[in-house]
């Protein structure tokens, strides 16, 4: 008896529904709902009916710090910058606590389920303030939630390395306790090289992939983007290496943004665009005019450099609102980037599935043989989910049902 069948489900390229079947996890058949036999839904444990709605492999976090979530109510927030963000948060961790990490982070894991999230990264601080509270909280949720999405750790510095032995120890702790990958924050260093190469000389010692946070500034000079590009290359971590923020870019000319593009082309680096931060952070001491502070991703993917598009932050200084859903972000996204095409549009859904899911080493092709791991959106493809922020209404991870969102309807008296 096959488990699930979705029926009359859109799928890409498809011009007719599909039925999907699953047995033990896996897609075992995809039909054309005009041939589904009268019986055919007698041998089905559960029958989930997609009415005709779009059918993905759903949506990955690729940018998100789940240990500093929903912290708005402790700090005073009342410039919108980068300094007052990092002092209000920096006091706040020092009352952190395990169980505290871990009912915040909850929270924002279960936003995320709910919006079609199936993958995620967070950032986890480990650092005099918190040591390993943190991320003994966040392993307690990746555990808790692993029936409906896949949770990533990245131990990460973010108020310094080079001078900070205890953080430096506590890196290598969590790396060696089941962290996966290493992020580092160049300038919050007071030596961001030697901080850039340090992260790097971890990630060798573990075998890690690194993400950094970059360039959170609009002054077009003093990138470190060349730097790491460099130690990339120079340490053969092609493919490895992602960064996000990298507001610069969105205040350098074309020429200046242009060479930069090439160091991340041949060093096959990943860009991730934070717009809800990046737009709340940037150009707040501007009194009119006010940048978007936002660099125009698609520009980098029509140059065949992985981009993807995340959270951030949920309910903090650094971004004072956030339900989770990466929908809601690229369409937030296409508004600042002002972009308006079909194929954009198309850009944007990748980098919030395809291109995210690369990053995390997540398949996204819906076809037999793979673990039917779904996401039903309410829209007819993925143009006019990222044009009209689209509610994902029901989701799926190895053919077991993990949420379900009804759609809303108008009731006629």
């Amino acid at each position: 008896m096959t488990d699930l069948i979705i029926k009359n489900a859109q799928l890409a390229g498809r011009e007719h529904l599909v039925d999907i079947h699953v047995k033990e996890a896996v897609i075992t058949d995809i039909a054309d709902s005009r041939d589904r036999a009268d019986d055919s839904e007698t041998t089905a444990s559960k029958i989930y009916d997609a009415k005709g709605h779009f059918v993905c492999t759903g949506f990955y976090e690729s940018h998100i710090h789940l240990d500093k979530a929903c912290i708005l109510d402790r700090c005073s927030v009342t410039e919108g910058t980068l300094k007052e963000a990092v002092d209000e948060t920096g006091n706040a961790k020092e009352d952190f606590t395990e169980d505290d990490v871990f009912e915040r982070a909850s929270k924002v894991v279960e936003m995320a389920i709910k919006k079609g999230t199936v993958g995620l990264r967070s950032f986890v601080e480990t650092d005099e303030k918190t040591e390993m509270r943190s991320f003994v909280a966040l392993k307690r949720v990746q555990k808790k939630y692993a029936f409906a999405i896949d949770i990533e750790l990245c131990a990460f510095a973010q108020s310094g390395l080079t001078t900070k032995p205890l953080t430096q120890k506590l890196l290598k702790q969590a790396l060696a306790e089941g962290a996966d990958l290493i992020g580092g924050c160049p300038y919050k260093d007071d030596n961001p090289d030697e901080h850039i190469e340090m992260i790097f000389d971890i990630a060798e010692q573990f075998d890690v992939d690194v993400d950094f946070h970059l360039d959170f500034d609009l002054d077009p000079e003093g990138s470190t983007i060349p730097k790491v590009a460099e130690e990339t290359i120079k340490r053969n971590y092609q493919g490895r290496v992602s960064i996000g923020h990298v507001t610069k870019l969105a205040a350098m000319d074309n020429m200046k943004r242009g060479e930069m593009a090439g160091l991340l082309k041949q060093a096959d680096i990943t860009l991730i665009v934070l717009p809800a931060t990046d737009i709340y952070i940037n150009g707040s001491d501007y009194e009119k005019l006010i940048p978007r502070g936002t660099v125009n991703a698609n520009q980098f993917a029509d140059l065949g450099i992985n981009t993807t598009i995340s959270s951030n932050n949920i309910l903090n200084a650094f971004t004072p609102f956030g339900d989770a859903s990466l929908i809601r972000m690229a369409n937030m996204y296409v508004n600042i980037a002002q972009l308006s095409t079909d194929d954009e549009m198309k850009d944007a859904f990748a980098m919030i599935t395809k291109n995210a899911a690369k990053l995390l080493s997540f398949e996204t092709e819906i076809k037999v043989g793979v673990p039917a791991t779904l996401v039903v959106i309410e829209a007819k493809d993925a143009i006019e989910a990222i044009r009209t922020n689209s509610q994902a209404l029901a989701g799926f991870k190895n053919g077991k049902q993990t949420f379900c969102n009804e759609a809303a309807y108008i009731c006629f008296e």
